[in-house]
């Protein structure tokens, strides 16, 4: 039992300073390799150490990436019944999206949404006892920005797949059409529609002073007959 609990305590160690180890220089053989300059490692930056694998890092807060345009791509939902479950999938989703490269937001609470029952204990004698019940939805919403339609897409796709048991996800994304999309809308219109080329000023006053007669004539044949119903009264 004791080996037991120290082979524990050993391999704990042994994660420990895997996790928290840095890569070390090594140190010089002789006096003419200390002697060699070493070229200078470039600084490892936030959106690189975003991007990368690194072991332990989802205990830490996500880096949130700065917005570049401030155009919003896509507003993500999620609820649950269990607060502890929800908090950790939107970290999760937010260490995402940052490995990503998404300008994601941080998490906002909205109201917790409260449903109540009353149910009787007993259907007979015991109509006056009754117990309460009471079910709570959590609720977190974070959104993305200046993001390609497609990184927005693989972001979904990757959530949905990996996502947590006991919450549910809603996604709300904008595509946005191209410059002069109007113009084109109505030109296809206007092909499919059967415009003759010849139809002039003259046709479309012959149709309306056509119209102007009919009203007319529907005009006097009523007055006509309303004529003809007093004589006869």
């Amino acid at each position: 039992m004791l080996a037991r609990s120290c082979r524990s305590a050993a391999s704990t160690l042994q994660r420990w300073a895997r996790f928290n180890s840095t890569t070390a220089v090594p140190a010089a053989a002789s006096a003419s390799s200390s002697a060699t300059p070493v070229a200078p490692q470039q600084q490892l930056t936030e959106a690189a150490y975003a991007a990368s694998v690194v072991h332990g890092r989802s205990v830490r807060a996500p880096h949130y990436l700065p917005k570049t345009h401030g155009i919003p791509a896509a507003t993500l939902h999620f609820r649950s019944y269990h607060p502890r479950v929800l908090d950790f999938f939107v970290h999760f989703a937010s260490h995402a999206a940052s490995a990503l490269g998404v300008p994601l937001s941080k998490p906002v609470h909205l109201p917790t949404q409260r449903r109540l029952w009353t149910v009787l204990r007993g259907p007979f004698v015991h109509k006056k006892s009754q117990e309460n019940f009471e079910r709570r939805t959590h609720k977190r919403v974070v959104k993305a920005w200046d993001a390609h339609p497609d990184v927005v897409d693989m972001l979904v796709q990757y959530l949905e797949k990996h996502i947590a048991p006991g919450v549910g996800m809603r996604a709300v994304k904008w595509h946005r059409a191209p410059v002069g999309v109007g113009q084109k809308t109505m030109e296809s219109v206007l092909g499919h529609m059967r415009v003759d080329e010849q139809v002039r000023a003259e046709k479309v006053k012959a149709l309306g002073e056509q119209i102007v007669q009919q009203e007319l004539a529907a005009a006097a044949e009523a007055a006509a007959k309303e004529g003809v119903v007093q004589k006869s009264s």
